[in-house]
Protein backbone atom coordinates (compact mmCIF):
# COMPACT_ATOMS: atom_id res chain seq x y z
CA UNK A 1 0.00 0.00 0.00
CA UNK A 2 2.85 2.36 0.84
CA UNK A 3 4.36 1.69 -2.59
CA UNK A 4 1.08 2.66 -4.24
CA UNK A 5 0.82 5.88 -2.26
CA UNK A 6 4.46 6.70 -3.10
CA UNK A 7 3.74 6.15 -6.79
CA UNK A 8 0.76 8.51 -6.65
CA UNK A 9 2.85 11.18 -4.91
CA UNK A 10 5.59 10.92 -7.56
CA UNK A 11 2.97 11.12 -10.29
CA UNK A 12 1.36 14.21 -8.79
CA UNK A 13 4.76 15.90 -8.40
CA UNK A 14 5.47 15.24 -12.08
CA UNK A 15 2.06 16.68 -12.93
CA UNK A 16 2.86 19.77 -10.85
CA UNK A 17 6.20 20.35 -12.59
CA UNK A 18 4.58 19.95 -16.00
CA UNK A 19 1.84 22.36 -14.93
CA UNK A 20 4.43 24.95 -13.88
CA UNK A 21 6.20 24.65 -17.25
CA UNK A 22 2.99 25.00 -19.22
CA UNK A 23 1.61 27.98 -17.34
CA UNK A 24 4.87 29.72 -16.53
CA UNK A 25 4.53 33.35 -17.63
CA UNK A 26 7.51 35.04 -16.00
CA UNK A 27 9.16 37.38 -18.56
CA UNK A 28 12.91 37.47 -19.13
CA UNK A 29 15.12 40.55 -19.04
CA UNK A 30 13.76 41.64 -22.44
CA UNK A 31 10.17 41.42 -21.25
CA UNK A 32 9.48 38.32 -23.36
CA UNK A 33 7.70 35.29 -21.94
CA UNK A 34 9.81 32.15 -22.03
CA UNK A 35 8.39 29.51 -24.36
CA UNK A 36 4.99 31.15 -25.00
CA UNK A 37 2.13 29.48 -26.82
CA UNK A 38 2.19 30.17 -30.54
CA UNK A 39 -1.02 31.75 -31.78
CA UNK A 40 -2.14 31.84 -35.39
CA UNK A 41 -3.17 34.88 -37.38
CA UNK A 42 -6.85 34.55 -36.47
CA UNK A 43 -6.07 34.64 -32.74
CA UNK A 44 -3.00 36.85 -32.52
CA UNK A 45 -3.46 39.25 -35.41
CA UNK A 46 -0.78 40.09 -37.93
CA UNK A 47 -0.28 40.67 -41.62
CA UNK A 48 -1.47 38.81 -44.69
CA UNK A 49 0.40 39.31 -47.99
CA UNK A 50 -0.83 38.11 -51.37
CA UNK A 51 1.59 37.52 -54.24
CA UNK A 52 0.86 36.69 -57.88
CA UNK A 53 3.11 34.15 -59.55
CA UNK A 54 4.03 34.68 -63.21
CA UNK A 55 3.50 31.30 -64.89
CA UNK A 56 3.37 32.63 -68.45
CA UNK A 57 6.62 30.89 -69.37
CA UNK A 58 5.39 27.45 -68.31
CA UNK A 59 3.25 24.82 -69.97
CA UNK A 60 0.08 24.05 -68.07
CA UNK A 61 1.29 20.66 -66.87
CA UNK A 62 4.32 22.22 -65.15
CA UNK A 63 2.42 24.94 -63.28
CA UNK A 64 1.32 22.90 -60.19
CA UNK A 65 4.85 21.64 -59.49
CA UNK A 66 6.43 25.06 -60.04
CA UNK A 67 3.92 26.79 -57.75
CA UNK A 68 4.44 24.12 -55.08
CA UNK A 69 8.20 24.71 -55.20
CA UNK A 70 7.58 28.46 -55.04
CA UNK A 71 5.41 28.06 -51.94
CA UNK A 72 8.06 25.91 -50.22
CA UNK A 73 10.79 28.42 -51.06
CA UNK A 74 8.82 31.37 -49.66
CA UNK A 75 7.95 29.41 -46.52
CA UNK A 76 11.63 28.55 -45.99
CA UNK A 77 12.56 32.15 -46.63
CA UNK A 78 10.05 33.52 -44.09
CA UNK A 79 11.08 30.94 -41.48
CA UNK A 80 14.68 32.04 -41.92
CA UNK A 81 13.80 35.48 -40.58
CA UNK A 82 12.31 34.02 -37.40
CA UNK A 83 8.69 34.89 -38.11
CA UNK A 84 6.43 33.05 -35.67
CA UNK A 85 4.99 30.07 -37.53
CA UNK A 86 3.99 31.63 -40.86
CA UNK A 87 1.24 30.12 -42.97
CA UNK A 88 2.10 29.99 -46.67
CA UNK A 89 -0.48 28.57 -49.04
CA UNK A 90 -1.17 28.71 -52.74
CA UNK A 91 -4.51 29.15 -54.47
CA UNK A 92 -5.75 29.59 -58.01
CA UNK A 93 -8.03 32.60 -58.62
CA UNK A 94 -9.50 33.12 -62.11
CA UNK A 95 -6.55 31.37 -63.70
CA UNK A 96 -3.96 33.27 -61.64
CA UNK A 97 -1.66 31.40 -59.29
CA UNK A 98 -1.40 33.23 -55.99
CA UNK A 99 0.66 32.75 -52.84
CA UNK A 100 -0.85 33.96 -49.56
CA UNK A 101 1.60 34.56 -46.70
CA UNK A 102 0.15 34.97 -43.21
CA UNK A 103 2.54 36.38 -40.59
CA UNK A 104 1.11 36.18 -37.05
CA UNK A 105 2.23 38.90 -34.67
CA UNK A 106 3.60 41.25 -37.34
CA UNK A 107 1.40 44.34 -37.63
CA UNK A 108 3.84 46.54 -39.56
CA UNK A 109 3.20 45.75 -43.23
CA UNK A 110 6.50 47.26 -44.37
CA UNK A 111 8.35 45.06 -41.88
CA UNK A 112 6.38 42.05 -43.07
CA UNK A 113 7.36 42.67 -46.68
CA UNK A 114 10.94 43.28 -45.62
CA UNK A 115 11.01 40.02 -43.63
CA UNK A 116 10.30 38.10 -46.81
CA UNK A 117 12.95 40.14 -48.58
CA UNK A 118 13.84 40.52 -52.20
CA UNK A 119 14.39 36.85 -52.87
CA UNK A 120 16.00 36.74 -56.32
CA UNK A 121 14.73 34.78 -59.27
CA UNK A 122 17.67 33.18 -61.07
CA UNK A 123 17.60 32.31 -64.77
CA UNK A 124 20.17 31.17 -67.34
CA UNK A 125 19.26 32.01 -70.94
CA UNK A 126 20.87 31.52 -74.34
CA UNK A 127 20.79 34.13 -77.08
CA UNK A 128 18.31 33.63 -79.87
CA UNK A 129 19.73 32.31 -83.10
CA UNK A 130 19.85 35.59 -85.08
CA UNK A 131 21.89 37.30 -82.34
CA UNK A 132 24.46 34.54 -81.70
CA UNK A 133 26.83 36.02 -84.27
CA UNK A 134 26.10 39.74 -83.98
CA UNK A 135 25.33 39.93 -80.29
CA UNK A 136 22.89 42.30 -78.62
CA UNK A 137 23.03 45.95 -79.71
CA UNK A 138 25.15 47.87 -77.21
CA UNK A 139 22.60 50.66 -76.81
CA UNK A 140 19.98 48.09 -75.70
CA UNK A 141 22.28 46.70 -73.00
CA UNK A 142 23.31 50.10 -71.67
CA UNK A 143 19.79 51.50 -71.49
CA UNK A 144 18.36 50.31 -68.11
CA UNK A 145 14.81 51.02 -69.25
CA UNK A 146 15.31 48.51 -72.05
CA UNK A 147 17.67 45.97 -70.49
CA UNK A 148 15.38 45.36 -67.53
CA UNK A 149 12.18 44.91 -69.50
CA UNK A 150 10.31 41.78 -70.50
CA UNK A 151 10.40 42.95 -74.12
CA UNK A 152 14.20 43.01 -74.02
CA UNK A 153 14.38 39.47 -72.65
CA UNK A 154 11.84 38.01 -75.05
CA UNK A 155 13.38 39.80 -78.04
CA UNK A 156 16.97 38.64 -77.60
CA UNK A 157 16.91 35.50 -75.43
CA UNK A 158 15.51 31.98 -75.49
CA UNK A 159 13.43 30.52 -72.67
CA UNK A 160 15.48 29.70 -69.52
CA UNK A 161 17.58 26.56 -69.72
CA UNK A 162 18.15 26.63 -65.94
CA UNK A 163 16.35 28.36 -63.07
CA UNK A 164 16.77 28.78 -59.33
CA UNK A 165 14.90 25.57 -58.56
CA UNK A 166 17.99 23.62 -59.68
CA UNK A 167 20.23 25.54 -57.28
CA UNK A 168 21.96 23.52 -54.56
CA UNK A 169 23.99 26.19 -52.80
CA UNK A 170 25.77 29.48 -53.34
CA UNK A 171 28.99 30.77 -51.75
CA UNK A 172 31.25 33.82 -51.93
CA UNK A 173 34.70 33.41 -53.47
CA UNK A 174 37.36 35.92 -54.49
CA UNK A 175 38.70 36.08 -58.02
CA UNK A 176 42.43 35.16 -57.80
CA UNK A 177 43.28 37.59 -60.60
CA UNK A 178 41.26 40.71 -59.75
CA UNK A 179 40.59 40.02 -56.06
CA UNK A 180 36.94 40.96 -56.55
CA UNK A 181 34.26 38.92 -54.78
CA UNK A 182 32.21 36.59 -56.97
CA UNK A 183 29.32 34.26 -56.17
CA UNK A 184 29.98 30.59 -56.89
CA UNK A 185 26.80 28.58 -57.41
CA UNK A 186 26.40 24.80 -57.45
CA UNK A 187 23.50 23.03 -59.09
CA UNK A 188 21.80 19.90 -57.80
CA UNK A 189 22.17 16.58 -59.61
CA UNK A 190 19.49 17.31 -62.20
CA UNK A 191 20.75 20.87 -62.72
CA UNK A 192 24.33 19.66 -63.12
CA UNK A 193 23.32 17.33 -65.95
CA UNK A 194 21.38 20.10 -67.71
CA UNK A 195 24.26 22.56 -67.27
CA UNK A 196 26.75 20.09 -68.72
CA UNK A 197 24.48 19.38 -71.70
CA UNK A 198 23.97 23.12 -72.35
CA UNK A 199 27.68 23.96 -72.17
CA UNK A 200 28.52 21.01 -74.41
CA UNK A 201 25.97 21.89 -77.09
CA UNK A 202 26.57 25.65 -77.02
CA UNK A 203 30.33 26.07 -76.65
CA UNK A 204 31.39 29.49 -77.92
CA UNK A 205 27.98 31.04 -77.25
CA UNK A 206 26.91 33.50 -74.57
CA UNK A 207 24.99 32.19 -71.57
CA UNK A 208 23.21 35.11 -69.93
CA UNK A 209 22.53 35.17 -66.18
CA UNK A 210 19.40 37.03 -65.05
CA UNK A 211 18.64 37.99 -61.46
CA UNK A 212 15.11 39.29 -60.85
CA UNK A 213 14.67 39.76 -64.58
CA UNK A 214 17.77 41.93 -64.95
CA UNK A 215 20.80 40.91 -66.98
CA UNK A 216 23.68 40.30 -64.57
CA UNK A 217 26.31 39.00 -66.96
CA UNK A 218 26.60 37.06 -70.20
CA UNK A 219 29.83 35.02 -70.13
CA UNK A 220 30.95 33.04 -73.17
CA UNK A 221 30.92 29.27 -72.79
CA UNK A 222 34.54 28.34 -73.48
CA UNK A 223 34.24 24.61 -72.86
CA UNK A 224 32.05 21.88 -71.43
CA UNK A 225 31.48 22.54 -67.74
CA UNK A 226 30.87 19.45 -65.62
CA UNK A 227 30.32 19.30 -61.89
CA UNK A 228 27.47 21.80 -61.95
CA UNK A 229 29.39 24.99 -61.02
CA UNK A 230 28.90 28.51 -62.34
CA UNK A 231 30.25 31.91 -61.34
CA UNK A 232 28.27 35.15 -61.04
CA UNK A 233 30.46 38.24 -61.18
CA UNK A 234 29.47 41.89 -61.36
CA UNK A 235 31.89 44.15 -59.50
CA UNK A 236 30.24 43.24 -56.19
CA UNK A 237 31.18 44.75 -52.88
CA UNK A 238 31.89 41.99 -50.30
CA UNK A 239 28.62 42.67 -48.45
CA UNK A 240 26.66 42.64 -51.71
CA UNK A 241 28.16 39.28 -52.67
CA UNK A 242 27.37 37.84 -49.24
CA UNK A 243 23.80 39.13 -49.42
CA UNK A 244 23.30 37.65 -52.88
CA UNK A 245 24.71 34.27 -51.81
CA UNK A 246 22.52 34.25 -48.71
CA UNK A 247 19.40 35.11 -50.69
CA UNK A 248 20.12 32.43 -53.26
CA UNK A 249 20.81 29.84 -50.58
CA UNK A 250 17.60 30.55 -48.75
CA UNK A 251 15.30 30.70 -51.67
CA UNK A 252 15.99 31.39 -55.30
CA UNK A 253 12.48 31.70 -56.66
CA UNK A 254 11.61 29.38 -59.53
CA UNK A 255 8.98 31.90 -60.70
CA UNK A 256 8.75 35.71 -60.64
CA UNK A 257 6.25 37.02 -58.08
CA UNK A 258 4.44 40.33 -57.66
CA UNK A 259 2.91 41.68 -54.45
CA UNK A 260 -0.73 42.42 -55.29
CA UNK A 261 -2.40 42.74 -51.89
CA UNK A 262 -1.76 43.38 -48.20
CA UNK A 263 -4.10 43.09 -45.26
CA UNK A 264 -3.61 44.01 -41.62
CA UNK A 265 -5.52 41.65 -39.31
CA UNK A 266 -6.23 43.18 -35.90
CA UNK A 267 -5.94 41.07 -32.74
CA UNK A 268 -9.34 42.14 -31.38
CA UNK A 269 -11.20 39.26 -33.01
CA UNK A 270 -8.54 36.88 -31.75
CA UNK A 271 -8.79 38.25 -28.21
CA UNK A 272 -12.56 37.76 -28.25
CA UNK A 273 -12.19 34.23 -29.62
CA UNK A 274 -9.57 33.33 -27.00
CA UNK A 275 -11.65 34.79 -24.18
CA UNK A 276 -14.84 33.05 -25.27
CA UNK A 277 -12.98 29.80 -25.92
CA UNK A 278 -11.29 29.81 -22.52
CA UNK A 279 -14.56 30.61 -20.75
CA UNK A 280 -16.45 27.86 -22.58
CA UNK A 281 -13.63 25.36 -22.05
CA UNK A 282 -13.36 26.10 -18.33
CA UNK A 283 -17.12 25.87 -17.74
CA UNK A 284 -17.36 22.68 -19.76
CA UNK A 285 -14.36 21.16 -18.00
CA UNK A 286 -15.76 21.91 -14.52
CA UNK A 287 -19.21 20.56 -15.43
CA UNK A 288 -17.68 17.33 -16.76
CA UNK A 289 -15.54 16.91 -13.62
CA UNK A 290 -18.58 17.57 -11.39
CA UNK A 291 -20.61 14.98 -13.28
CA UNK A 292 -17.82 12.41 -13.12
CA UNK A 293 -17.37 12.84 -9.36
CA UNK A 294 -21.11 12.74 -8.56
CA UNK A 295 -21.88 9.79 -10.79
CA UNK A 296 -18.74 7.66 -10.42
CA UNK A 297 -17.52 8.84 -6.98
CA UNK A 298 -13.90 7.83 -6.31
CA UNK A 299 -13.27 6.59 -9.89
CA UNK A 300 -14.72 9.92 -11.01
CA UNK A 301 -12.17 11.75 -8.86
CA UNK A 302 -9.41 9.61 -10.37
CA UNK A 303 -10.74 10.33 -13.87
CA UNK A 304 -10.80 14.06 -13.12
CA UNK A 305 -7.16 13.98 -12.02
CA UNK A 306 -6.30 11.96 -15.13
CA UNK A 307 -8.21 14.42 -17.28
CA UNK A 308 -6.34 17.31 -15.67
CA UNK A 309 -3.10 15.53 -16.41
CA UNK A 310 -4.27 15.06 -20.01
CA UNK A 311 -4.95 18.78 -20.43
CA UNK A 312 -1.57 19.72 -18.95
CA UNK A 313 0.42 17.20 -21.01
CA UNK A 314 -1.26 18.20 -24.28
CA UNK A 315 -0.59 21.88 -23.59
CA UNK A 316 2.98 20.88 -22.75
CA UNK A 317 3.28 19.28 -26.21
CA UNK A 318 1.77 22.37 -27.84
CA UNK A 319 4.57 24.43 -26.31
CA UNK A 320 7.31 21.88 -26.88
CA UNK A 321 6.71 21.07 -30.57
CA UNK A 322 5.51 23.95 -30.88
CA UNK A 323 2.00 23.92 -32.34
CA UNK A 324 0.45 27.09 -33.74
CA UNK A 325 -2.96 27.46 -32.13
CA UNK A 326 -5.73 28.70 -34.38
CA UNK A 327 -9.50 28.67 -33.88
CA UNK A 328 -9.66 25.40 -35.84
CA UNK A 329 -6.82 23.96 -33.76
CA UNK A 330 -8.58 24.85 -30.52
CA UNK A 331 -11.69 23.09 -31.83
CA UNK A 332 -9.64 19.93 -32.42
CA UNK A 333 -8.24 20.15 -28.89
CA UNK A 334 -11.69 20.55 -27.30
CA UNK A 335 -13.02 17.57 -29.26
CA UNK A 336 -10.10 15.46 -28.04
CA UNK A 337 -11.00 16.37 -24.42
CA UNK A 338 -14.44 14.89 -25.04
CA UNK A 339 -12.81 11.74 -26.43
CA UNK A 340 -10.68 11.45 -23.28
CA UNK A 341 -13.79 11.69 -21.08
CA UNK A 342 -15.59 9.13 -23.23
CA UNK A 343 -12.77 6.61 -22.71
CA UNK A 344 -13.00 6.96 -18.91
CA UNK A 345 -16.78 6.53 -18.96
CA UNK A 346 -16.42 3.39 -21.07
CA UNK A 347 -13.93 1.95 -18.57
CA UNK A 348 -16.11 2.71 -15.55
CA UNK A 349 -19.22 1.24 -17.17
CA UNK A 350 -17.29 -1.96 -17.88
CA UNK A 351 -16.21 -2.04 -14.21
CA UNK A 352 -19.86 -1.70 -13.16
CA UNK A 353 -20.79 -4.66 -15.34
CA UNK A 354 -18.08 -6.76 -13.73
CA UNK A 355 -19.33 -5.74 -10.28
CA UNK A 356 -22.83 -6.87 -11.20
CA UNK A 357 -21.38 -10.27 -12.02
CA UNK A 358 -20.29 -10.57 -8.40
CA UNK A 359 -16.60 -9.78 -8.67
CA UNK A 360 -14.85 -7.87 -5.94
CA UNK A 361 -13.63 -4.36 -6.61
CA UNK A 362 -10.02 -5.26 -7.47
CA UNK A 363 -10.99 -8.02 -9.91
CA UNK A 364 -13.72 -5.84 -11.41
CA UNK A 365 -11.23 -3.02 -12.06
CA UNK A 366 -8.79 -5.39 -13.75
CA UNK A 367 -11.47 -7.05 -15.87
CA UNK A 368 -13.16 -3.74 -16.67
CA UNK A 369 -10.00 -2.24 -18.13
CA UNK A 370 -9.37 -5.43 -20.12
CA UNK A 371 -12.86 -5.40 -21.64
CA UNK A 372 -12.83 -1.68 -22.38
CA UNK A 373 -9.38 -1.68 -24.00
CA UNK A 374 -10.37 -3.12 -27.39
CA UNK A 375 -13.21 -0.62 -27.86
CA UNK A 376 -11.01 2.30 -26.76
CA UNK A 377 -8.15 1.12 -28.97
CA UNK A 378 -10.27 0.75 -32.09
CA UNK A 379 -12.10 4.05 -31.71
CA UNK A 380 -8.89 5.98 -30.93
CA UNK A 381 -6.90 4.39 -33.73
CA UNK A 382 -9.65 5.20 -36.24
CA UNK A 383 -9.60 8.79 -34.98
CA UNK A 384 -5.81 8.98 -35.39
CA UNK A 385 -6.04 7.58 -38.93
CA UNK A 386 -8.69 10.18 -39.78
CA UNK A 387 -6.45 12.93 -38.37
CA UNK A 388 -3.51 11.71 -40.47
CA UNK A 389 -5.63 11.74 -43.64
CA UNK A 390 -6.89 15.26 -42.88
CA UNK A 391 -3.35 16.44 -42.16
CA UNK A 392 -1.93 14.89 -45.33
CA UNK A 393 -4.56 16.12 -47.77
CA UNK A 394 -5.99 19.20 -46.02
CA UNK A 395 -5.16 22.88 -46.29
CA UNK A 396 -3.27 24.73 -43.56
CA UNK A 397 -6.44 25.39 -41.52
CA UNK A 398 -7.53 21.75 -41.74
CA UNK A 399 -4.01 20.63 -40.87
CA UNK A 400 -4.09 22.68 -37.67
CA UNK A 401 -7.35 21.00 -36.68
CA UNK A 402 -6.02 17.55 -37.59
CA UNK A 403 -2.75 18.04 -35.70
CA UNK A 404 -4.35 19.09 -32.40
CA UNK A 405 -7.04 16.41 -32.73
CA UNK A 406 -4.51 13.67 -33.50
CA UNK A 407 -2.19 14.67 -30.67
CA UNK A 408 -5.15 14.90 -28.30
CA UNK A 409 -6.42 11.43 -29.21
CA UNK A 410 -2.96 9.89 -28.77
CA UNK A 411 -2.47 11.51 -25.35
CA UNK A 412 -6.02 10.65 -24.25
CA UNK A 413 -5.34 7.02 -25.09
CA UNK A 414 -2.35 7.09 -22.77
CA UNK A 415 -4.01 8.94 -19.88
CA UNK A 416 -7.32 7.03 -20.00
CA UNK A 417 -5.80 3.55 -20.13
CA UNK A 418 -2.48 3.83 -18.31
CA UNK A 419 -2.72 6.82 -15.96
CA UNK A 420 -6.29 6.18 -14.83
CA UNK A 421 -5.60 2.46 -14.46
CA UNK A 422 -2.43 2.98 -12.40
CA UNK A 423 -4.10 5.46 -10.05
CA UNK A 424 -7.30 3.45 -9.72
CA UNK A 425 -5.42 0.25 -8.88
CA UNK A 426 -3.35 2.17 -6.33
CA UNK A 427 -6.45 3.12 -4.31
CA UNK A 428 -8.49 -0.05 -4.89
CA UNK A 429 -9.13 -2.02 -1.68
CA UNK A 430 -8.61 -5.76 -1.50
CA UNK A 431 -12.21 -6.41 -0.46
CA UNK A 432 -15.53 -4.55 -0.58
CA UNK A 433 -15.04 -2.51 2.55
CA UNK A 434 -15.07 0.72 0.56
CA UNK A 435 -17.86 -0.29 -1.77
CA UNK A 436 -19.69 3.06 -1.57
CA UNK A 437 -16.88 5.17 -3.05
CA UNK A 438 -16.64 2.67 -5.93
CA UNK A 439 -20.35 2.74 -6.60
CA UNK A 440 -22.11 4.86 -9.19
CA UNK A 441 -25.20 6.92 -9.67
CA UNK A 442 -27.49 7.76 -6.77
CA UNK A 443 -27.76 4.26 -5.36
CA UNK A 444 -26.52 3.85 -1.77
CA UNK A 445 -26.83 0.06 -1.73
CA UNK A 446 -24.44 -2.65 -2.79
CA UNK A 447 -25.36 -4.79 -5.73
CA UNK A 448 -27.32 -7.83 -4.57
CA UNK A 449 -24.99 -10.05 -6.56
CA UNK A 450 -21.85 -8.59 -5.02
CA UNK A 451 -19.69 -10.95 -2.99
CA UNK A 452 -18.17 -9.58 0.18
CA UNK A 453 -14.60 -10.68 0.47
Amino acid sequence: MKRRIFGIIVFLLGLLLTFLFVFSSSPNENGEVRKPFRLGLDLKGGTSLTYKADTSGLVDSDVPDAVSVLRDVIERRVNLFGVSEPVVLNESVFGEERIVVELPGITDIDSAIKSIGETPSLEFRLLKGEFKETGIPENAILDPNVAGSEEFISAYFEEPVLTGKYLKRASVEFDPNSGEPVVLINFNEEGSKIFEEVTTAHTGEALAIFLDGELNSAPIISDTISGGEAVISGSFLPEEAKSLARNLNFGALPLPIELIGTELVGPSLGAEAIGAGLKASLIGFLVVILFMIIWYRLPGVIASISLSFYVVIILFLFKLIPVTLTAAGLAGFIISVGIAVDANILIFERIKEERRKGKNIRDAVEAGFGRAWTSIRDSNFSGIITSLILFWFGTSIIRGFALTLGLGIAVSLFTAVFVTKAMLKAVTPDGDKKWFVFGSGFSLKKSSNSNNQ
